[in-house]
């Protein structure tokens, strides 16, 4: 009779197991949902680097040629080639005449989003980025530029 209760002592439950099983589920899912989240802020914290970048750049480009570059219809900024007026990738390098204004003119984290550039007159321009964090505090409601989120971040001149 003894060892019969020892072999039940010895062992968990179904009912202990599933219990178990069911709390480790919701853990990771809390983990990873605000592991999601994290990522996101921080590809909305790289959009706005990658802008404020790109401001302090065009004011270099402006010091040499007296005046923002011109955009595609693409956004893209069209201030590259030897004469400084041709279209500059996202991702590429940004060099005009001979001068190397970024050795890679940033893009968006997420490959399938783009900047949008424009530039207003020859003396004020505005860049655009979509941010994924619809509640981050520097974005704005979006202007110009289709934003899952509906929420983007512009800096501009």
């Amino acid at each position: 009779m003894t060892n019969l209760l020892l072999k039940r002592e010895k062992g968990f439950s179904l009912i202990e197991l599933l219990v178990v099983v069911s709390l480790i589920g919701i853990l990771a899912t809390l983990v990873l949902a605000n592991l999601n989240a994290a990522r996101q802020r921080g590809r909305d914290a790289q959009r706005k680097s990658d802008l404020r970048n790109i401001q302090t750049t065009l004011r270099l480009y402006y010091n040499d040629y007296g005046k923002y570059p011109l955009n595609n219809a693409a956004g893209e900024i069209m201030g590259c080639g030897t004469s400084g007026i041709t279209e500059c990738t996202w991702g590429g390098d940004w060099t005009a005449g001979s001068t190397t204004y970024m050795p890679t003119l940033p893009s968006d984290p997420i490959t399938t989003m783009s900047y949008l550039y424009t530039r207003n007159d020859a003396d004020s321009y505005s860049i655009k980025a979509c941010l994924e964090n619809a509640s981050d505090e520097d974005g704005v409601a979006e202007v110009g530029i289709d934003c899952s989120t509906n929420w983007m971040y512009m800096v501009e001149q």
